[in-house]
């Protein structure tokens, strides 16, 4: 075997009508992202201010990028072989700092935190190229998403070498960079932009890889609501706030799986232009959702400790802003593989917007059950609405 037939290797056997499914090693790989989310969700909790939210949102859009280009290269490469494994290996150590650099990331870890996550950008992207041969097509398109990596990797270090409004402005930079990179096609000059047409893209594997970080998001929620519920005071009050963010996962699992999962994982899979959809409904539209997980998990937890009483500023914003970002991303994902916009949807929230005026003047319990409800409901009329086909699962 030649040196680029070994590598030619390294991509992913694409046959014809068959989905390639979701490894091993790359859920063990979204282990660490469990434990990434939690910090996130954490680190907002603990900087509930206006400059706590914009750090807690770059946290968030940066830990989401550094899982969802990962995903693109295991959807080229094949995790299967030994060499994309130990690189998914290093990935996970890089992972890990990052994960623990999340409280102090602003304070006296930004330098740890940028330093993982360009060396998980940078490292990931440099692998891929250069154990490509050059007569692949998607050789060069790696080499533009490494060249683009490598100029946003400089502001993020610059950023975490400095603190306060430097390092927010160098990480607004960075960030500008990285997800303005898709839509540019990763122009290089000389060499061009790539087009949608170009990214070979597996449309099954990646709906179900960003439908395993909504598992992820989902799954945190539920674990903080396990452990808040564990440490208080079991009383009727508390058992039905334990109820009420129970019941809220519940139907934001519906809300997205039930339908929308099946429907994007088959249009994706039959698109004329699969790289185009994924770009957007997954690389894109999912951030909102994953975002209104998180937000809601934080409103769990304090409506959990504090059910009674009326709803500060803190419970309002968050029980009401988690469901109203899942909504948002629900509802443009699912424009972008229906092409329309679910009435439903709509109807939910015009619901979460007209709760707040009141939302001053109930209990933090009753705000979370009116949420909870709302989507409940959001789920049922879906259901209904499209019929018991649009519900069946794609073979």
């Amino acid at each position: 075997m030649t040196a680029a037939e070994g590598a030619r290797n390294l991509l992913r056997v694409r046959k014809p009508h068959e989905h390639s499914r979701v490894t091993y090693v790359e859920l063990f790989f979204d282990l660490v992202f469990v434990f990434a989310v939690t910090q996130v969700s954490h680190f907002l909790l603990a900087h509930f201010t206006p400059l706590g939210a914009l750090q807690t949102l770059m946290l968030m859009l940066a830990v989401w990028w550094v899982w969802v280009y990962t995903s693109w290269i295991t959807n080229w490469l094949d995790p299967e072989l030994t060499r994309v494994r130990l690189m998914l290996f290093g990935l996970m150590g890089a992972g890990l700092l990052l994960s623990t650099s999340i409280p102090r990331a602003f304070e006296s870890r930004g330098l740890s935190f940028a330093l993982a996550f360009v060396a998980m950008q940078v490292g990931r992207s440099a692998f891929a190229t250069f154990t490509t041969p050059r007569s692949e097509p998607l050789r060069l398109n790696f080499f533009r998403i490494l060249s683009w990596l490598v100029i946003s990797g400089m502001f993020w270090i610059a950023g975490g070498a400095l603190d306060g409004s430097a390092q927010v402005a160098l990480w607004l930079v960075a960030l500008a960079i990285e997800y303005t990179g898709p839509v540019a096609g990763f122009y290089v000059p000389l060499i061009g932009a790539s087009t949608t047409q170009d990214w070979s893209v597996e449309g099954g594997h990646m709906a179900e890889r960003c439908a395993l970080f909504i598992i992820i998001a989902l799954g945190e929620s539920i674990v903080e609501t396990g452990a808040a519920f564990a440490g208080i005071e079991w009383t009727a009050i508390s058992f039905a706030a334990f109820v009420s963010a129970l019941l809220g996962a519940v139907a934001m699992w519906w809300i997205y799986f039930h339908i929308g999962v099946h429907l994007g994982s088959e249009r994706i899979s039959q698109s004329s232009d699969p790289g185009r959809l994924a770009r957007l409904a997954y690389t894109y539209l999912h951030l909102p959702i994953v975002a209104g997980i998180v937000v809601t998990a934080v409103s769990d937890e304090q409506v959990l400790g504090h059910p009674a009483g009326h709803a500060d500023i803190k419970i309002i914003l968050t029980t009401l802003g988690g469901p109203l970002l899942f909504l948002i991303g629900t509802l443009l994902f699912k424009r972008a593989i229906r092409g329309h916009l679910q009435p439903s949807h709509l109807a939910g929230l015009g619901v979460l917007i007209a709760l707040t005026p009141i939302a001053f003047f109930v209990s933090p319990l009753l705000l979370s059950a009116a949420t909870t409800l709302t989507l409940i409901g959001v789920g049922l009329w879906e259901a209904v609405s499209l019929g018991a086909a649009a519900r069946s699962p794609v073979e």
